[in-house]
């Protein structure tokens, strides 16, 4: 089973204060650059892996899916979702997507924010939704960057030129990672791009674009935190076609 960290009292009551847990989708500086990447969802069967929230599965259904099953681990998520959901078309559901089952061809779009970096067999979760979804449908995800994944303690290190840089600890080195954020001893599983990408492809997925996502001047300028995404990106999107 994969490791339930959102479920720990501590981590999860940081989560809660994160933007993107207090203002949903729009507290997620990268939502714009993934929002075009979206298809039409009208009348889609949605599967959103590691639903969390809620937040997606409301806004397909606000934008006219048909109906949408969203998975998460976390007990918590779940509970949080289904209180802030009042919707028959939405069904949310605990499932450790490292044993995920599906039913095949059942889902017309599958969905997912920052989750697959936790998943250790990545490969058998990708055979997995591609059995699911029906002929031409799309597979849209997030995960943190690998490079984001694979820096160097203490982080951030400077050139001769005093220029910041962000030095890499075995980047093709793959595997179990743990680091600390918001709690100690999180796992995380480190891939390259080549690695993510080669797995779609493996699957019998088409790549249709893939985004390291940067922020734009005028979200710096409202964030001025944001500025260090642009020595080096934090999350990588990918849009995939079956």
């Amino acid at each position: 089973m994969a490791q339930n960290i959102y479920d720990k009292p501590e981590f999860f009551a940081g989560y809660t204060q994160l933007p993107r847990s207090v203002h949903g989708l729009d507290g997620a500086p990268e939502w714009p650059a993934i929002r075009a990447m979206l298809p039409d969802l009208r009348g889609l069967r949605v599967v959103d892996l590691g639903c969390g929230f809620g937040w997606f599965a409301r806004w397909a259904r606000q934008n006219s899916a048909g109906h949408v099953l969203g998975l998460d681990l976390s007990e918590n998520m779940i509970a949080r979702a289904r209180k802030d959901t009042d919707d028959a078309a939405i069904d949310y559901r605990v499932a450790d997507l490292d044993h995920l089952v599906l039913p095949e061809a059942s889902f017309d779009f599958a969905y997912s924010s920052l989750v697959f970096h936790y998943i250790e067999d990545f490969d058998r979760l990708v055979r997995t939704v591609h059995a699911s979804l029906v002929p031409g449908a799309h597979f849209v995800f997030t995960i943190e960057h690998p490079i984001y994944m694979a820096p160097s303690k203490p982080g951030w290190a400077s050139d001769a030129d005093g220029r910041r840089i962000w030095p890499l600890d075995r980047y093709s080195d793959e595997g179990k990672r743990t680091t600390d954020w918001l709690a100690r001893g999180v796992v995380k599983y480190h891939r390259t791009i080549g690695t993510t990408l080669n797995t779609l492809v493996a699957a019998g997925f088409s790549i249709r674009h893939v985004e390291e996502w940067s922020p734009a001047p005028e979200q710096i300028a409202a964030n001025p935190d944001l500025a260090e995404e642009i020595d080096r990106p934090m999350m990588l999107l990918v849009a995939a076609q079956r």
